[in-house]
Order: structure tokens, then C-alpha cells, then sequence
């Protein structure tokens, strides 16, 4: 059976059209922030209008309210507030649509078909525009709570009256590590700055703290990272690695198994294949 699998982020979007469980086509490109659904849905159509498939998945960079199949919202991009995202590419296709949020869909996907395989329970950390969370069960199904707000780690609070998030909050843990701030804050590319062993030694100290939370009320046997950020390979792991064995609490026999993602930036993709 065709797949058709779109991954909706802040900075690009992808589509891929899988042959069972072959990815035999792919296609990125930027996200223009200004531009709206209806401006995606354009995109999606002059891609994928020409390929064959039977249903598609979708990992969307946000929140979704999974029972309703709905976007709740974006913090990144206007105009998806509480938007038919399935419904529209439903029409527009004629076959079923799933859909979860993006960081949901890379942990299933890193789970299913990448550095997870076999480990479980797993805590996928997206670490990119945004920073996401996504948690998949000893039977591999997606936890997702009461609500579909399990696992969005991005909005904890690291730094109690720090800088203001995109949510409204302060000191989020998004605010302090994700990429879209540190080249506003720092003048850099998250890319350049991990090229830089003195800002990651400072880096890693936040990331550390977050991933702490998870560590403690979640006890993964796995933590699989990615996004563009995870990209840095040693550069970030290492240091990373250390830190956070550093602080997790010393009485703590809780494993620290911490890698980049396996499949890249496909992660979503394969997610939205393994979603059916």
C-alpha cells in the first residue's frame, strides 16, 4: 500500500510517498511563516497532486488535539488555531488522514524504524526550530495523556522569570535552547554555534536540566534526539552525555542513554508511515 507522509515544521516542510515500507519519493522546502495553511495546502498539492497513494499520515510542528484529529495551534507560524488540517487534505486527496503532532510521529518513527528499535520505553526530544517531545510505550503505542499534551517538555520552566516564550511564559526551556532563539539571542546559527566547544560547554548545562525531567518521571531506556541541532553529532552528545549524568540525582541507577536520531530528518516521515 502508498503512503503519503507530511511533515509540517516551522522552518521547512517535507512530504514523502512510501511503497509499503520504501521510501521511493521525497520533497522539502522552506515554510513561509507568513503564508498560512492555505498557503501549505497549495504547497502539498503542487507536490504530491501527481503521486499515487491509498492514505496519508501528517506530523504537524504544534499541538493537536489527536481525538478530535485537529491542529490546536502553532506557536511559530499564525493562522492554525484550532484548524481542519485532515479534513482539508482529506478533500483535497480523497483518502484517510492521520494525524499527531510532529514530535509524537519522530518518536514513533525512531522507535519503529530507527535508533529506538528495541528500546522501550523511548522519550524522543525534537530540538530544532522549537523543542517538542514525544513518548512511545513498552507495546510501542504513543503516549499521548488525557488531552494530547504528553510529552511537549519544550514548556517546562528552566529559568523562573527568565525571557519571555512565544507561549507567554517565561524562562521555557524552548526559549533557552531551541534554535529559533539562539540566533536571535547569539547572532549565530545554532549550526555555528555548536561548532563553538566553549558555548556548548555552557549549552548543555540548560539541555541537561530539561532532559532531566524527563529522565526522572519517565525512566526512558532510551533518549533519542533530533532536528537540526542534533545534527552536531560529538560536538553536542559528549559534552551532553556528561552533563546530564552529572546532574541527575546521585542516588539515581535510572540508565542515561542519550543518541541522535537514527533517521535523520525522516523521523516524522517514517512516523507517519508507522502512525497506521
Amino acid at each position: 500500500m502508498n503512503t503519503l507522509a507530511i511533515d509540517i515544521g516551522g522552518t521547512k516542510f517535507s512530504l514523502a510517498l512510501f511503497e509499503d515500507q520504501k521510501m521511493v519519493r521525497r520533497e522539502s522546502r522552506a515554510t513561509d511563516r507568513e503564508g498560512g495553511p492555505e498557503w501549505m495546502l497549495a504547497q502539498i498539492a503542487s507536490i504530491a497532486s501527481e503521486w499515487e497513494f491509498e492514505r496519508c499520515g501528517i506530523g504537524f510542528g504544534g499541538p493537536v488535539d489527536f481525538a478530535a484529529q485537529r491542529v490546536a495551534l502553532s506557536t511559530h507560524v499564525g493562522g492554525w488555531r484550532d484548524f481542519p488540517l485532515v479534513d482539508r487534505v482529506k478533500e483535497m486527496f480523497g483518502v484517510p488522514v492521520i494525524m499527531d503532532n510532529d514530535a509524537n510521529a519522530g518518536a514513533l518513527g525512531e522507535a519503529l524504524y530507527g535508533a529506538s528499535r528495541g528500546a522501550r520505553p523511548l522519550f524522543y526530544m525534537t530540538l530544532s526550530t522549537g523543542i517538542g517531545g514525544g513518548i512511545v510505550l513498552e507495546d510501542s503505542s504513543v503516549y499521548r495523556g488525557a488531552d494530547s499534551y504528553a510529552g511537549e517538555l519544550g514548556h517546562i520552566t528552566l529559568k523562573p522569570g527568565g525571557p519571555e516564550c512565544l507561549c507567554g511564559s517565561r524562562g521555557c526551556f524552548e526559549r533557552v535552547c531551541c534554535g529559533m532563539w539562539l540566533e536571535r539571542d547569539y547572532g549565530k546559527t545554532a549550526h555555528e554555534l555548536m561548532r563553538d566547544a566553549a558555548f556548548v560547554e555552557r549549552y548543555v548545562v540548560d539541555l541537561a536540566q530539561g532532559l532531566k525531567a524527563a529522565v526522572m518521571i519517565l525512566n526512558p531506556a532510551r533518549i533519542v534526539i533530533g532536528g537540526g541541532i542534533a545534527k552536531a553529532g560529538d560536538a553536542l552528545f559528549v559534552p551532553l552525555r556528561m552533563e546530564l549524568r552529572r546532574q541527575v540525582t546521585g542516588w539515581s541507577r535510572a540508565r542515561l542513554d542519550v543518541v541522535p536520531a537514527g533517521l535523520g530528518d525522516d523521523s516524522v516521515l517514517w512516523g507517519c508511515l508507522g502512525v497506521w
